[in-house]
């Protein structure tokens, strides 16, 4: 008998269109899948085949009707739409309330920036000063700042319409270890009222002038989820839990019993099949970053959906590799709009749910109201009783 084993991917940020309260946190009319739909480099014949453009609202939209090639009757997938039942649309809390924690206070945000008297002990505990402290570009901070910093040694602190606390440095002024360490510092002041979802580390390079690039050696630093996910109940009841990607810093590690980081979305897909490979039971959780990182926030339509497009490519080879007892759950963590020029920011959108499985019946699962019920899903496929929000989804 073969091993059961869940393949939950999240393509961090594909959202497939607008939520009712979208206007509530500054979104009107956004929707990732059309926007992406309309460039030629969008081609997902593959996610077509699992219910994509099934999916309730999506073919609303007459971009995507004018795409569509497969009839409803041949989707091999069992398909729906969900609803963030959580008050937020940034990645922490989508990926606590996927694997069942709904988070009904938002995490605290800074608009105008964080209060002197948080920096002020930061820099105490680190012995550098702090520039910029405001919601800022990633790529536009660190031209803007990169310089002075430098010069000072003073640290670039800044945040965004999530819940972050992020910190820049050169690797030449400040080894990425002692920016580390530096985050460390930051997440063990950032509590209570201030417990912000993720502190970040910003390495950057460059020779000066405004010439500075990013490295890849972003560390996230998380918050812990404050209450029970799918994550501990699988590894309580002794099933295999690998986190691929920024899995890991999202739950602070509560709950994985194993992880891989990844460079990007190329090295997620390729640990994934080496996975797919492995024998073991129980969940290999996926993100693949780079749909929101490179494309999403950069307002980069062409290059979203070059990287969809690469993606579907690699279905084929995922579901080629699947066993009998195995499921494949596709998903999102929230909207980021690459049309949408209001903002930078994430946007408040429903999820699609894609599942595959070789003794999976097909069909229609309709508009659910939490992205928890992912997370009761992979509960009832492993015979655990679900402990967290949401309601199971495959057939009796």
């Amino acid at each position: 008998m073969s091993d059961k084993r869940v393949f939950l991917i999240v393509l961090d940020s594909f959202g497939i269109g607008e939520m009712a309260d979208a206007p509530q946190y500054g979104d009107e009319d956004v929707n990732t899948l059309r926007s992406v739909a309309a460039s030629s480099c969008f081609h997902v014949p593959h996610l077509e085949r699992l219910g994509l453009f099934q999916i309730d609202g999506v073919a609303d939209e007459p971009v995507i009707r004018g795409l569509m090639t497969v009839p409803e009757a041949e989707v091999i997938g069992r398909y729906g739409r969900l609803a963030e039942r959580s008050r937020g649309k940034d990645t922490t809390i989508g990926h606590w309330e996927i694997a069942g924690l709904v988070s009904y206070r938002p995490l605290p945000t800074y608009p105008q920036g964080f209060p002197a008297e948080i920096l002020e002990v930061f820099s105490r505990r680190t012995g550098r000063g702090v520039l910029c402290n405001l919601p800022y570009s990633g790529t536009q901070v660190i031209q803007e700042y990169g310089d002075a910093h430098m010069h000072t040694g003073d640290l670039i602190v800044y945040t965004s319409a999530d819940s972050v606390f992020q910190i820049a440095a050169h690797e030449e002024i400040v080894p990425v270890e002692q920016l580390y360490e530096y985050c460390r510092i930051a997440r063990d002041i950032l509590q209570g009222e201030h417990s912000v979802g993720r502190v970040i580390a910003r390495p950057f390079e460059g020779p000066g002038g405004g010439h500075f690039v990013r490295t890849p050696r972003r560390h996230d630093f998380s918050l812990k989820p404050p209450g029970v996910t799918m994550l501990d109940q699988l590894s309580g009841a002794g099933k295999s839990v690998i986190a691929v990607g920024k899995i890991q810093d999202i739950f602070a590690g509560k709950g994985i019993t194993e992880h891989v980081y990844t460079s990007g979305n190329e090295e997620g897909i390729r640990r994934t099949l080496e996975y797919l490979d492995r024998g073991f039971e129980g969940l290999c959780f996926v993100n693949l970053v780079d749909y929101d990182m490179l494309y999403g926030h950069r307002r980069d339509v062409e290059g979203y959906a070059r990287a969809l497009t690469v993606f579907d490519e690699s279905l084929p080879e995922i579901m080629g590799k699947m066993g009998p007892e195995d499921l494949l759950m596709i998903t999102a963590d929230h909207g980021c709009d690459p049309a949408y020029t209001k903002s930078t920011d994430h946007t408040r959108e429903h999820v699609p749910l894609l599942m595959y499985g070789k003794n999976l019946k097909p069909g229609n699962i309709g508009t659910r109201e939490t992205f928890a019920d992912i997370g009761a899903t992979v509960l009832q496929y492993f015979g655990i009783t679900p402990e967290i929000a949401g309601e199971p989804l495959l057939p009796h």
